[in-house]
């Protein structure tokens, strides 16, 4: 039967008004959201005159809210207002698994019994109060409070704390759901965080610059200030890196991070022994802490000092700056967690940098200190290592000078690391040994040959001698060349003109009793001879274009200026380079244009 127009609404039936808050607590994104739904559902109960609400932590209450009469809108109150009309205590906090609790009074004026919003529900008329106590969350209390007009019987007041119990149900599992999302949220968003600072740190090799962009990423990320030091030879802190949302206070810190012995000094050990985060924030007020901050600025609410540690090394530290007191347990991980990978690319970074060290003293060795000075001859070298991973490689030359002649050779072993580095020094030294003694190029390879294969070497090497013998007549230089499967020589001439020789040989290491025969050139006044590895030839551009193709116009004009001929060339090869990781070495000899 269809209700007439002007007829009064029915009130909802309490199952309905519970439903009603379940669906609208499973989609809101803040518990006080459905508080005027509460608040009606409640104040329709029968002879309640008033529905009150409150919510307090540890710390005292955080609002207050009344619902007197049907047609008046909810009314809210927090601590802070001038009208604050609660009492000055609430209940205890409960326990966050608990369940609620729930008690009636008749006593108007027993404000123990009423609770904070005792003296509101005595001002809308309330007689008796039935009430209903329960834990939100962890240290997140809150009670409902109904005020009748009239004492009821007990069984209409266990009816009545029984539907207090069905909203605190629903509000307490509405705010876990909140509680979740917010946690779940911020799990994703600390993934990312973390996720994006990995990237960031891999992005480089030098260890101050990774933690420059670890402290910028960081702030306000992470917190509104980040302050990272480093432990020097000396066992003592330094800072490298600041970052404050405030550009005056990182201006302030950054001048100011040396100066706190907190800092660098007793908490450094404190951390370390620790070893996780530690979090400072009421214990702050026992330190000095007077350099993180201005004068005339607040002060930190909360720091946390996270140990920088990878491999059993302690590396330094990595501070935090928090403008509110409360630094959850899961973000205190996440910061160990940043502070973790922090230390590892920083360790990471100077194990390569201590690796490019020892490569570079090794690579050294394995070449001449200095080319000698010959009278009638511009002699330059130059090195280059193609391969980022800093192994080293197989490329050598020398060059050696005898009363009537000059020696210059250059090799190449197949492939990198230690073997190949042992190979290299002893291709080199028996090389340069022999020539030394006076033998003849094509002896020497032989020699070097069979050294080789009595080594049982399992790497192939190429090489080539070029034998400088002064022509008579002092017009210039005759060149004996010999090659090992070695890539042949470039001469440029005087006018401008390169060509390529192609000594013929076997490599070395490979087949026993293997003979090398020379192969004769002129080389003129102005005339230039270049040696070089493949490393050379064999970088490639972006389109797969090798550097072979521009060498002859390289050679052409850079082979002729004296002293840098060779770094040009290496140089002009590598800006060339886009793929292709072998090392690169090249030797040239230019016959002076007068003597």
């Amino acid at each position: 039967m269809q209700q007439p127009e002007n007829a009064t609404p029915r009130p909802p039936q309490w199952w309905e008004s519970v439903h009603r808050l379940w669906l609208q607590a499973m989609t809101v994104h803040d518990v006080t959201m459905i508080a005027e739904s509460v608040y009606r559902a409640l104040a329709q109960l029968p002879d309640v005159v008033a529905a009150a609400g409150c919510r307090w932590t540890r710390d005292g209450p955080v609002y207050l809210r009344l619902l007197s009469a049907q047609d008046a809108p909810v009314r809210s109150w927090r601590p802070a207002d001038r009208d604050w009309p609660g009492t000055d205590g609430c209940p205890p906090v409960v326990p966050t698994h608990a369940l609620p609790t729930t008690r009636s009074a008749a006593s108007p004026h027993d404000d123990a019994q009423w609770g904070p919003a005792g003296s509101l529900l005595r001002g809308a008329g309330a007689v008796q109060v039935v009430e209903c106590v329960f834990a939100l969350g962890t240290g997140d209390s809150a009670g409902l409070w109904l005020g009748l007009r009239r004492p009821v019987s007990p069984e209409a007041l266990e009816e009545l704390r029984a539907r207090l119990v069905q909203v605190a149900d629903i509000l307490t599992a509405s705010n876990h759901r909140i509680q979740e999302t917010h946690r779940h949220e911020r799990r994703r968003a600390r993934d990312a965080f973390l996720a994006e600072a990995s990237l960031q740190m891999d992005a480089s090799l030098d260890a101050e610059e990774t933690l420059r962009r670890v402290a910028r990423l960081a702030v306000p990320a992470v917190a509104e200030g980040c302050l990272i030091h480093l432990t020097g030879s000396d066992g003592r802190l330094r800072p490298v890196a600041v970052a404050h949302v405030a550009a005056s206070t990182q201006r302030w810190l950054t001048r100011a991070a040396e100066q706190t012995l907190w800092l660098t000094a007793a908490l450094h050990g404190r951390v370390h022994r620790h070893g996780a985060a530690l979090l400072y924030d009421a214990e702050m007020r026992h330190h000095d802490v007077a350099v993180l901050h201005p004068p005339g600025s607040s002060p930190p609410s909360a720091v946390t000092v996270s140990p920088l540690a990878a491999r059993g090394r302690t590396l330094g530290t990595l501070t935090f700056l928090y403008g509110q007191d409360h630094v959850e347990d899961a973000h205190l991980r996440m910061v160990q967690d940043l502070a973790g990978r922090a230390a590892l690319a920083i360790d990471t970074t100077t194990l390569y940098a201590q690796r490019r060290q020892h490569v570079e003293l090794l690579q050294k060795h394995l070449l001449p200190r200095a080319l000698p000075e010959v009278a009638d001859l511009d002699l330059s070298a130059a090195y280059a290592v193609g391969d980022a991973s800093l192994d080293v490689g197989g490329d050598f030359y020398d060059v050696v000078v005898r009363p009537d002649r000059v020696c210059l050779f250059i090799g190449d072993v197949c492939g990198r690391g230690a073997e190949a580095a042992a190979f290299t020094a002893l291709a080199r030294h028996t090389l340069r040994t022999l020539l030394e003694e006076g033998v003849g190029p094509g002896t020497a390879l032989s020699r070097l040959n069979s050294a080789l294969l009595h080594e049982g070497s399992t790497r192939f090497v190429t090489a080539l001698i070029a034998v400088l013998t002064p022509r008579a007549d002092g017009t210039g230089w005759q060149a004996e060349l010999v090659s090992a499967g070695h890539p042949g020589p470039l001469v440029r001439d005087s006018e401008g003109t390169v060509r390529t020789e192609q000594p013929k040989g076997l490599l070395l290491g490979v087949v026993p009793d293997a003979t090398y025969h020379p192969r004769t050139v002129r080389l003129d006044r102005g005339d230039a001879l270049v040696l070089f590895t493949d490393g050379l030839t064999e970088a490639r551009s972006a389109q797969g274009v090798q550097f072979e193709e521009q060498l002859p116009d390289a050679v052409r004009k850079y082979a002729a200026v004296p002293g840098t001929a060779a770094t040009d060339l290496v140089a002009a090869a590598a800006a060339f380079r886009e793929q292709g990781d072998d090392d690169t070495a090249v030797l040239i000899a230019k016959v002076k244009e007068q003597q």
